[in-house]
């Protein structure tokens, strides 16, 4: 387990803490200022009477010097990375579009292509997504979800008597798709156009090049690559996933949101700080500054 540093600069402080503690263990004088204050004869009799502690007064000098090593240390904000912390899931999502049409669902390709979006989908881990489906018009049949299992189920019930209307008009779901980002208020997404590429035309592109413009990657998953579907992909700045690139596919989206986050400096929301927890030692040493010996 690999820990970091968010604020590595309190780290500072602990050198001119060492040179303190130097200093205290070696001052014979342990009771600081009162042997210049009060009369040499009557500090001999408080000692021989047992009422200088001299050993206590050094102990709780190093005490408090290692609550105060404890607190920088706390401060410097040791931290671990956070893979699978859903803090950030508002930041990344995945939005897939489902043509639903006729000449999809009828091909011998429909199978294959509701298989890889399943295995798509069990790779999001803790990202978010939404299920679009299309035909001669576009539906929203899953909003924005963490429940990826049940997005999969709804994915897989999909078949050619979901969508009511005739024809294929891909740009319709892309457009319903940059909305769901829009809304979700995602920063960096992914937009998965799964398709046997009917109907990508010009609204199509146009459409990709409102989803890349919001920080989000347009891809496509299709039976085999076409000019049509690769240009549509390159415009989206996503990739073409052919049958049977289920775990390109599942790669590509496990990782793809979290290096652009990060890019875009929201790294420490994908940090979970321990320095809190050091601040309870260093409390329990504080503490002990305080306990007052019965006579």
């Amino acid at each position: 387990m690999d820990v970091s540093l968010l604020r590595p600069f309190w780290l500072l402080l602990l050198p001119l803490l060492v040179v303190a503690a130097l200093v205290l263990h070696r001052r014979r004088a342990r009771l600081g200022d009162w042997e210049r204050v009060m009369d040499p004869l009557m500090l001999g009799a408080l000692r021989m009477l047992g009422r200088v502690e001299e050993a206590g007064t050094a102990r709780r000098g190093l005490l408090a010097l290692a609550a105060a090593a404890l607190v920088a240390i706390a401060l410097a904000g040791p931290a671990v990375e956070r893979r699978d912390a859903a803090s950030y899931r508002n930041l990344d999502g995945v939005v897939l579009v489902l043509d639903a049409s006729l000449s999809a669902t009828e091909s011998n390709d429909w199978t294959e292509l509701q298989t890889m979006g399943r295995f798509g989908v069990a790779s999001l881990q803790s990202r978010p997504a939404a299920l679009i489906v299309y035909g001669g018009d576009a539906y929203l049949a899953t909003d924005m979800t963490a429940d990826t299992r049940q997005l999969g189920l709804t994915l897989s019930l999909i078949g050619a008597e979901t969508i009511p209307d005739p024809g294929s008009r891909p740009e319709l779901g892309l457009t319903l798709a940059e909305q769901v980002l829009q809304d979700a208020q995602v920063l960096a997404g992914d937009v998965v156009l799964i398709s046997d590429g009917e109907g990508i035309g010009p609204a199509a592109l146009s459409a990709a090049v409102k989803i890349a413009a919001r920080g989000a990657r347009l891809s496509v998953v299709t039976p085999q690559i076409s000019p049509s579907t690769e240009t549509l992909a390159r415009t989206g700045g996503g990739h073409v996933f052919i049958a049977g690139q289920s775990e390109e596919l599942a790669a590509f989206l496990g990782a793809s949101g979290r290096e652009r986050i990060e890019k875009q400096d929201y790294p420490l929301l994908f940090w979970a700080d321990w320095g809190r927890y050091l601040l309870l030692p260093g409390l329990l040493l504080v503490l002990l500054l305080f306990r007052r010996r019965v006579a």
